[in-house]
């Protein structure tokens, strides 16, 4: 057989194939797995992905929390997952974050994944139970000066955005709070609720209920620009930090060796969701900004974030406790 002729057959074959995997694709339900506990946004984003995704595919898609060390839990058991898309991770900043954390990781981010797509960058937001006497940013730091290591600062978890918000928070404006990890943002909020702890970075959708019901109040937000959701929340920097900034990102990943059809497929709906009127939306209502990026792209900027985050920590000096 000429070949050419056997290549071009090649190329047909699996072409042809692809575009089967990409028609028969899903088969059977999705198990999506959110590296947070139930309340955190990583599981409201990922229940809001999962509806889409389920009418879309006509096959349930089912949201998996595993929360706890700063998302490894989770991230390993997607990691581990056979690459056949019927295993999905929604992640975050802290993935990228993690390497640089921790001495040692079951698994690598960069080899053992497959990106989809990022979903959203959201702002973190800085809140404090109501029993805290202070109002504004500058009201806090002052307080915490005057009580030095007295201020319990909650978190979803060593090393993640929240934390890493807090210690860039603490060495830029000089004050001292002790840090209380917890497995997730859901389980931080509850703490923060009881004030067993007094203040807590968070993401908007996390803390927005109780904003609203006056159980937490507002200080500012890590971005450099307010969110609709919030417009008379001033950002740190404006109210009294100049230069602060700590931006967290949400996005999903598949198994390193997924199908690239299935990836694909995947990529077409989920971004095809976040561009629907209703879901922007909601996201907007949660201060949460709509992103839908490439699979390539987002893995050039996994990429990025883990090597801007590792010249951070060993900036700041960050150890794990």
């Amino acid at each position: 057989m000429n070949r050419h002729v056997w290549c071009a057959g090649l190329i047909i074959g699996f072409v042809c194939l692809g575009s089967a995997v990409a028609q028969s694709y899903p088969a059977r339900t999705i198990r999506l797995i959110a590296h947070s506990s139930p309340g955190g946004t990583s599981d409201i984003l990922g229940r809001l992905v999962a509806q889409k995704l389920t009418e879309a595919l006509g096959q349930q898609v089912v949201v998996e929390n595993r929360a706890g060390a700063s998302g490894i839990i989770g991230a390993e058991v997607a990691a581990k997952a056979a690459p056949d898309g019927y295993t999905m991770l929604i992640t975050q900043t802290s993935i990228a974050i993690n390497p640089s954390m921790f001495a040692k990781l079951p698994y690598n981010a960069l080899r053992d994944f497959a990106p989809i797509t990022q979903l959203v960058a959201a702002p973190n937001l800085l809140v404090v139970h109501p029993s805290v006497p202070a109002t504004s940013v500058k009201e806090f730091i002052a307080l915490a000066k005057s009580k030095p290591g007295l201020l319990l600062n909650g978190s979803p978890g060593q090393g993640t955005s929240p934390h890493l918000s807090a210690e860039l928070f603490k060495g830029m404006t000089g004050i001292k709070l002790d840090h209380v990890q917890f497995k997730g943002a859901g389980m931080a909020i509850v703490s923060l609720l009881s004030g067993e702890v007094s203040v807590m970075f968070t993401t908007p959708p996390t803390a927005m209920p109780y904003l609203k019901a006056g159980r937490l109040r507002p200080l500012g937000l890590t971005t450099t620009t307010r969110i609709e959701a919030l417009p008379d929340v001033p950002t740190i920097a404006e109210a009294g930090v100049p230069g602060y900034e700590s931006v967290q990102w949400f996005g999903m990943l598949v198994p390193a060796g997924t199908p690239r059809p299935v990836i694909e497929r995947l990529h077409q709906e989920i971004t095809r969701s976040l561009r629907a009127p209703d879901m922007k939306e909601r996201l907007t209502s949660l201060g949460l900004n709509a992103v839908g990026s490439t699979p390539d792209a987002f893995g050039t900027y996994m990429k990025s974030e883990t090597e801007k985050w590792a010249k951070v920590i060993k900036t700041m000096g960050i150890k794990t406790e």
